[in-house]
Parts: structure tokens; sequence; C-alpha cells
């Protein structure tokens, strides 16, 4: 037993592991803004780095980052890796609804390389071109890969990685996250993680530096802090010519100052207004210099100060979804310690922050901060109720528009079905169902059948119709057309030389030779009646004349 004892004491039970960590980033030396953003805490650490220039990469990376920050725990029951890649698929959708929202941010999109720490594992995402590089029993290596044209084409071997920083296209990404795919393609890991290894998550800013010197500096430079400042000020002695942003990490295990640490209450919100009073005064309606506090979640947004009030209330604002947010994120971030940097800083301290008001302010207030789900969730939806009919209305109302646009012009396609004329088809007379117009791209109308009557065999006027198209009541009505013109070389219905009123004129009466009808004699056999003193001179008796007959000359 005695034995035993020492090699119990020799093995303590392993302790728990986080990050200790430092991160910084700079706009550089040639942009105007910082289109990256980056969260590092004990267990979550996330580079960002935004595409579309002022079309809104700082959107979409700070977007990106403050929706997927809430995950920096360590409880998940075996399931972190699916958590992880589920959280930036939802981080791309909510960049698409930001884009729907906005037009103007069409095309925006980010990087992510993330690392997630969590039941013994370090969990891996990662798409575009941000880069991690792991120190790990001296060695240094790079994790993830660019997922760019340049290494496409190195990885095929049509390009030296010499060759590549100096490549037209090196800029150009394959894989990203933003509103250009859906479900964008992310490479996912699940990696052993050990005390003592090193981290480095970093924009592709950092590519000026030479890869050798950013080895020996994360080697040799024990401080985490000041290995990261020392990256950055390498990179904008370099010329820095786009943003860089650094997260250096290192893996250990927790401490009972760690524990202690991490228990930490979350601030009221008027302490943290308190605290923190430039980062609302974009938010408020008051004076720059004294800034009025927001409301806290948990408030109503009712009216209660008299008009006279020196400080207009947070709840007169019509960016109470902003408020919202902007405090909610204010409260999880005070919950644990934590780095966050670039973009996605700003946001947080303007209160600017890019989200789609009622879904994430519920979601994060139900997911975020200490996990209690049930009172913020209510509190936030309740907050937002007005919302929800005015959009509910303008839904209702644009559908039942389209209904009935959609219903008058079935109606008039259907009308146009029971129509027929007479046109031209391949040099021959054709009839056709429907109307001789076009709806846009589309015809009103189908060849129904084709005649055997060539259009060179038609006089010259009834060729003229017949390109002109002729219009029929039926299909009974456009066929008898259609005989009319194989037989009289004319549209004129048949009918019309079928029969004719009775005439009173003399039998001896001839036809103009050039007519195209002749009336017979009034018998064919008895002869010419002789005037008498009943019956005048050049007058015929009725009686002895029947009804004269009238017929067509057709040409055979």
């Amino acid at each position: 037993m005695a034995a035993d004892t020492p090699a119990a004491e020799a093995t303590p039970p392993q302790r728990p592991l986080i990050m200790r960590y430092a991160a910084r980033s700079d706009v550089g030396r040639i942009r105007a803004k910082n289109d990256d953003s980056a969260y590092v805490g004990r267990h979550l650490a996330v580079v960002a780095d935004g595409m579309g220039g002022h079309a809104g990469g700082d959107v979409a990376s700070a977007a990106t980052v403050l929706d997927m920050l809430h995950l920096d725990h360590g409880d998940y029951n075996g399931d972190a890796i699916t958590v992880l890649a589920d959280e930036i698929q939802t981080a791309n959708s909510l960049l698409s609804e930001l884009v729907h929202i906005n037009p103007k941010l069409a095309g925006m999109g980010t990087t992510v390389t993330s690392l997630l720490l969590a039941e013994g594992k370090l969990h891996f995402a990662h798409i575009g071109d941000s880069r991690a590089y792991r120190l790990r029993d001296g060695e240094f290596e790079q994790v993830s890969v660019d997922h760019t044209f340049v290494q496409r084409l190195i990885d095929e071997g049509r390009l030296r990685p010499e060759e590549a920083e100096t490549h037209p296209h090196k800029n150009v990404l394959m894989r990203v996250l933003g509103d250009v795919d859906a479900s964008p393609e992310l490479d996912l890991d699940t990696l052993d993680v050990k005390p003592g290894e090193r981290w480095l998550l970093c924009s592709d800013g950092l590519n000026y530096v030479a890869g050798h010197v950013v080895e020996r500096t994360v080697r040799e430079t024990k401080d985490l802090r000041e290995c990261a400042e020392t990256l950055v000020d390498l990179t904008l002695e370099a010329g820095a010519p786009d943003n860089v942003t650094v997260i250096m990490l290192e893996i250990v295990e927790e401490t009972r100052d760690d524990v202690s640490t991490a228990a930490v209450d979350v601030i009221p919100p008027q302490l943290l207004t308190t605290e923190s009073k430039p980062d609302i005064t974009g938010e408020t309606a008051g004076p720059a210099e004294t800034p009025p506090a927001p409301k806290p979640v948990d408030e109503k947004p009712a009216a209660a100060e008299p008009a006279d009030s020196a400080e207009p209330s947070a709840s007169t604002d019509p960016h109470l979804g902003e408020h919202l947010s902007a405090e909610v994120l204010r409260l999880e971030l005070a919950s644990r310690p934590h780095e966050l940097v670039g973009a996605a800083a700003t946001a947080a301290e303007t209160g600017s922050i890019p989200t789609i008001a009622g879904r994430t302010v519920a979601r994060r207030a139900a997911t975020v901060l200490t996990h209690k789900a049930d009172a913020p969730e209510a509190d936030a939806d309740e907050i937002l109720e007005p919302t929800k009919p005015r959009r509910w209305v303008t839904w209702s109302i644009a559908a039942a528009v389209l209904l009935v646009l959609t219903a008058g012009l079935w109606l008039g396609y259907a009308w146009t079905q029971t129509r027929y004329y007479i046109g031209e088809f391949d040099s021959r007379v054709a009839i056709y169902n429907g109307v001789s117009q076009r709806l846009g791209p589309i015809q009103l109308s189908t060849l129904e059948a084709v005649t055997d009557i060539r259009m060179d065999s038609l006089p010259q006027f009834s060729q003229q119709r017949v390109r002109q198209t002729v219009p029929a009541r039926d299909l009974y009505d456009a066929q008898r057309i259609v005989k009319n013109l194989e037989g009289t070389g004319t549209i004129a219905p048949s009918d019309e030389c079928l029969t004719a009123p009775p005439t009173t004129a003399p039998a001896t009466e001839t036809a103009s030779p050039t007519g195209t009808a002749t009336k017979a004699p009034a018998t064919a056999t008895s002869p010419a009646p002789s005037p008498n003193a009943s019956n005048p001179a050049g007058a015929t008796s009725p009686a002895a004349s029947p009804s004269p007959t009238v017929v067509c000359e057709v040409g055979q």
C-alpha cells in the first residue's frame, strides 16, 4: 500500500485547458478603414478579414465575429465541431440578410479562421486566406490552407510557391463567407492539443513579413503581448499596404486564479454605461458631452418621462433595436475575459452592430450572457413586437397584388386561346389559334394547321390581307375563310353568293359581261311573253317568272 501512494500522487487529475492570449489589429499605411475583425477568449479565437472595400468589408467581418463570440465556453457534450461549423453557416446567412436589407452591401464577404478549445480538443474551422500557424514540440507549421487561386495553381503543380507572392492574382479568393454562396465549404478538423503549444492566427496582411521572420518571432518572443505587437510592427515597417490582425495564444492548464476570474458578475447596464461613456455616444440623440444611458434590456420601451425632460429617453430613438443589440453584446463581453479588436471592436464601441433587428437580438438574448434563455428572449420579443405586424401587412399586400396580376394575366391568356386567325406560314396560308400579338417574350398564338394554298396563287390584295392576318370568330369560321380563299381567291364569306333577294327586273335583262354572276331566263323552255293590254310593253308578269337564282362563277 505504501508503494501505491507515491504513484497516485505522481499522476494528479489533469486540469481543464484554456487559452492565454493577446491580439492586435492595425489599419495599415494605405487603407482608409480597417476591414479586419478578431476575438479571442479562453476557449475561442476568431480572425475575419472582410472583403468588399467601401461596400462593406468591415460590416462582413464585424457581423461574423460578433455573431460567433458567444461560443466562448467549453461545454459542448461532444459536438463542438458541429456547433462551430453551424455557427459559421449561420453567420453566412446573416450576411445574406444584411445584403437583402441593404443592396449597397452586395458583394461583401469575409474570411474566417477559428479555433474552439473544448473537452480537451482543439476544433478548427477555416475558409478564405487568413492563416493559422502552430508551434508544437519545436515544429512550426501552417495548419490552414489558403483558398486562393494561386494556391490552387501550386497544388496542381502549375506554379512554384516562391512565385505566388508576385502573381497578379494572388489575392483572388476561391472560397469565402458572404452573399455569394448559400452553403460555403469549410475546412474542418478536430486536433489533439497539449499544454505549451502556441498558435498564431492572422489576416493576410501579415504575409508582407517574410515567413522565416514570422517563425523566428513566434519562437523567440515568450511574452504573447510582445509577440503580437512585434508582428504588427514588422508589418508596418514592411509598408503595410493591407490591414493586419494578429492573435497569439498559448494552451495552458486552468489554474485556481483563472476559475475565480472567470466567475465575473454580469455588469448592470447602468454601470456598464457609466464606465464606457465613449461606447454609446453614437447611439443617443442627446448632446455629445452628456450622453444619456440607454435603458436596460429588461425594461419596457414605454415613454414614462415627462415631455420637458432634459435628456431624451433612449426608447424614443428610432434605432431601438440597435440599442438592444449593443447592450446585450456589452453585457456578454463583460461576462468573460477576452480581447476584441478591429472593425468588431469599433462596432461594439459605437453601438453600430450589423445585425438583423429582432432575429439577432432575440437570439443573442436567449443564448449568450449566462445562457438563461427564457427571460431575455421574452423581453426582446416583447420589445420588438410592434415591427412584426408591419412586415406581415407589407407581405400580405404584396402577395395579394401578385395574385391579382397573375389571375388577370391567366384570364387574358385563356381568352386569347379561344380566338383564331388566318396568316402566312412558309409561303402558304395557315390557321393560327390565338391572337397575332406578343406579350414580351411570350407569343400569344400557336400554329393550328397549314393549308396547301400558296400565297403567290392569291390575288395581290388577298396576299396583303393574309399577311396582315384575318381574324376569325372560331375554328369553323377560320376553315370557312380558307375554303373561300381556295375557291375564289378572296376572303369574302362564301354565303354572300349563295342566295339573292327576288327581283322584278325583265327576264330579258342579261348580266354584265364582266360580272361574277349572271341571271337565268324566267323559264328555260318558254319564249318571252309578248306585251298586251293587261301587260304593258316592257313589263313582265310576276306569275310567269319565278324568283331568279344567283350562281357564283368559280374558276375551275
